[in-house]
């Protein structure tokens, strides 16, 4: 979220760069509302302080004034009211601003290739995709979850399903034992407040899976990412600067409408209403987000290093970015039978846009001042699946067992 006195004071250039994140920012109409607003706040406190010095008069011919002017709060109270309303929906829909070394772009075309890792295997037979090597013994199953719950979700049996379950696992040790992460164990289900101070409220309310709850007067909200909830552990809180870096990991189902993306990715498992997730996040001082950022990314990367799967990273456009993002790395694995590769992990340093919107600071030299906010994406598991299943793929079908998992998984070789 946005300073009103930062916007009122650089309009002209944050309209520009707002522009850069597709996001066309009305000028008039926001000083239209404002200058109303503001307007509306002087005129209550004035009256507010006629009738304090009305009520110190033992005059009893002040009471009908006082009354008179009672009513003209209440009207101005009201007016204020709707008009504070219309300004927040204005600034509650203005993105991050991208910092300066991000490419200017409006969509994945500007994106920056950083790096590729890996070798990409030359498979001596048709290569299947996983789908395929899922329908050889129904350990993909698409047509019973479409009977149980409709498309774009998935049953997996058997050894599919503790392959799941490993890698889960896996995720969870390598960031905890490695990477310093403390595990969390979060509700998946949220108010409309914690989803508002990451940002998936108000702009993106099409996209998420609301719950109805008769007997509760706030609204109720699946996760789509544990983003959510790890990182509106330190809303409304003023943290002790010692306290920081925290660093939390936690795998949990997440829960997408996916609006907007009918007719993409209708075969398979790369787009679902319900996917496993590994999401890490961050929570330092705003001027450590970027070495963050970077240490974020490398605890990512590791995850296919060990798993031996090649991977490319590339650097977001700023029109290709989330909305809370002033920077994301995107992680993309390689999937054989695409023959391109496939977005598995978001990294994003989100400054103190989250945290603004939270209420979330610590204690510094020059006071309390927001957190920064990163999260990532440790990885998509779901994805991570298909990528593993593709790049280990034997003729007949069967998987090879990459040496870091087999402790996870019975020691099996294959499945």
């Amino acid at each position: 979220m946005h300073n009103l006195k930062d916007l009122r004071k650089n309009l002209d250039i944050l309209r520009k760069k707002f522009l850069n994140r597709n996001v066309e920012f009305n000028i008039n109409n926001f000083n239209k509302i404002d200058t109303l607003n503001r307007d509306l706040i002087s005129k209550k406190e004035k009256l507010e302080q006629e009738k304090k010095i009305l009520s110190k008069s033992k005059d009893k011919s002040n009471f009908s004034k006082s009354k008179k002017i009672s009513d003209e709060i209440s009207s101005l109270i009201k007016k204020q009211s709707k008009a504070q309303e219309e300004l927040n929906k204005i600034v509650f829909s203005l993105p991050n601003l991208a910092l300066d070394d991000v490419p200017v772009g409006n969509d994945e075309k500007s994106n920056k290739l950083i790096k590729q890792e890996g070798n990409l295997k030359k498979f001596s037979f048709k290569v299947k995709s996983h789908v395929e090597l899922g329908s050889l013994n129904n350990n993909i199953d698409f047509e019973t979850s479409i009977k149980l719950s409709g498309s774009r979700f998935v049953i997996l049996k058997d050894k599919f399903a503790l392959l799941e379950r490993a890698l889960i696992n896996f995720m969870l040790d390598t960031h905890v034992r490695e990477f310093q992460y403390t595990e969390i164990s979060p509700p998946l289900i949220v108010n409309e407040d914690v989803m508002f101070g990451t940002g998936q409220l108000p702009k993106f309310e099409e996209d998420q899976f609301e719950i109805k709850f008769d007997d509760s007067d706030k609204r109720k909200f699946l996760i789509p990412t544990a983003e959510v909830v790890l990182t509106n552990l330190v809303r409304k809180s003023i943290i002790d600067k010692n306290l920081l870096p925290m660093r939390f990991v936690a795998s949990t189902p997440c829960f997408r409408k996916e609006a907007g993306s009918y007719g993409k990715d209708t075969k398979g498992m790369i787009r679902q209403h319900q996917f496993y997730k590994v999401e890490l996040v961050s929570i330092v001082e705003p001027s450590k987000c970027l070495d963050e950022l970077e240490r974020m990314l490398k605890c990512a990367e590791s995850i296919l290093k060990k798993l031996e799967i090649p991977y490319q990273v590339v650097l977001l456009s700023s029109g290709d970015m989330g909305f809370s993002a002033e920077k994301t790395y995107d992680i993309e694995a390689w999937i054989p039978s695409e023959k391109k590769y496939r977005e598995i992990s978001s990294c994003s340093s989100c400054g103190i846009f989250q945290a603004r919107r939270m209420g979330a600071k610590y204690k510094s030299e020059n006071g309390n001042e927001f957190v920064g906010t990163l999260n990532g994406s440790g990885l998509a598991v779901g994805r991570l699946m298909i990528a593993l299943l593709e790049n280990n793929q034997n003729e007949d079908g069967s998987i090879n067992v990459p040496n870091v998992l087999k402790k996870y998984m019975n020691n099996l070789e294959k499945i």
